[in-house]
């Protein structure tokens, strides 16, 4: 395993972060809960979540800054390449971080920032109308890899995933993995 999958994510979800208007934050998104500029909080304080958890070990509270109302893009190519830099730091693959919800080494939590980073381009490309048909390559990957504990599934905001979606046969892999993740293509 390597930072390389990381990578990708990142990139795909930059594509579409980078084509944001400052009218689309007010936009409903397929998490309810949030709208894009809340999306964009997470997606933005996750690179830096990641990047702290992978350096230090220890994954750190999470963020409350309003990275929306600023430099969003340039913050997050900050913040990507320093998870990216630390996943690909020697050792990382190996070295125990522990999260709220375990402790893995950097090989399986590659994949877990990986999936959230992806997704989450995800749903801020359907949230702004664009093609959801995203790097089928690495969704298809991800897909794979997807093993998403059903205790971890429940109602929007107040569980991380929601239950199973069913995707249709024709869908894409990026569609089918957002099913997967409780979320409707």
């Amino acid at each position: 395993m390597s930072a390389d999958v990381l990578a990708r994510a990142f990139n795909s979800t930059t594509q579409v972060l980078n084509t944001v208007q400052p009218g689309d934050l007010d936009k409903a998104t397929p998490c309810a809960s949030w709208k894009v500029r809340d999306l964009i909080n997470h997606i933005v304080g996750g690179s830096f979540f990641f990047a702290t958890t992978a350096e230090t070990g220890i994954a750190p509270a999470q963020s409350t800054d309003d990275y929306a109302s600023g430099d969003f893009k340039a913050t997050y190519a900050e913040g990507t390449a320093r998870a990216t830099a630390a996943f690909n730091a020697e050792g990382a693959m190996e070295k125990m971080m522990k999260l709220p919800f375990g402790e893995f080494p950097g090989g399986i939590f590659v994949m877990i920032a990986a999936s959230d980073a992806f997704t989450h381009g995800w749903d801020l490309a359907k949230a702004l109308g664009q093609s959801t048909d995203l790097d089928p390559e690495l969704a298809s990957q991800l897909l794979a890899a997807s093993m998403i504990p059903d205790e971890f599934r429940g109602a929007d905001g107040v569980m991380p995933f929601g239950p199973k979606v069913e995707a249709s046969e024709s869908a894409c892999a990026a569609d089918r993995l957002a099913a997967d993740l409780g979320r409707t293509p």
